[in-house]
């Protein structure tokens, strides 16, 4: 007897309705993984990859943690950079990040849940980085400025990599964007960090950030 019964019975109408509009579909699907974009974005369960940007399934290479966040030391990220700049040959990395996102409200008014405070202590370093951007907004502003920050300093963290710097040099066309989604309407943000070199990505950041 399966469990869940009725995931499995969403899954066999999802299939049945992908091989009856393309009979093809699946049997491409398994030949090759060549996706043009690799999507770094938050875990949480309203910010679906795919659909909103309206891709299917093999077009779009994801990775997702808890508040889109990228540092160094986490090689489960680094792993993922690094399969799709350098395995996939990705065109794009896209960090996105969303308003309302729980992981930052959590950061930003000191709420504690256990072990994931350490990994949002992240989020605490770039409002303290930013904390005199931030100190005359209201509540409501502040909170979604800090959403719009990280995904900006997320963008710069990823840039900074090997990965990316070694793609870069060997002339890999890479481009890395900032883009931020709405809960209430649905619709993504381009922040304006984004860049296919260093410079660019360098001035981008400090116009997006407001240095």
């Amino acid at each position: 007897m399966k469990h869940l019964p009725q995931l499995f019975e969403n899954n066999r109408v999802w299939a049945g309705e992908l091989r009856k509009s393309d009979p093809e579909f699946f049997t491409r699907l398994c030949r090759q993984q060549a996706p043009p974009y690799f999507w770094i974005g938050c875990s949480d369960s309203r910010v679906p990859a795919n659909q909103i940007v309206g891709l299917r399934p093999g077009e779009l290479f994801v990775h997702r943690n808890i508040a889109n966040i990228f540092v160094h030391s986490d090689l489960n990220a680094l792993s993922a950079l690094h399969f799709a700049v350098d395995v996939l040959k990705v065109s794009h990395v896209i960090v996105c990040g969303h308003y309302g996102c729980s992981g930052i409200r959590a950061s930003l008014v000191g709420e504690r849940h256990g072990l994931v405070d350490n990994w949002l202590r992240h989020i605490g370093d770039v409002r303290e980085k930013h904390r005199h951007r931030l100190a005359s907004l209201a509540e409501d502003d502040e909170y979604a400025r800090l959403c719009e920050l990280n995904v900006i300093e997320q963008v710069r963290n990823v840039s900074n990599t090997t990965v990316v710097r070694d793609a870069w040099a060997r002339g890999h066309s890479l481009a890395i964007h900032g883009w931020i989604y709405g809960l209430t309407d649905g619709l993504l943000v381009d922040l304006g960090v984004s860049g296919r070199d260093e410079a660019e990505i360098n001035a981008s950041y400090c116009r997006a950030a407001g240095s």
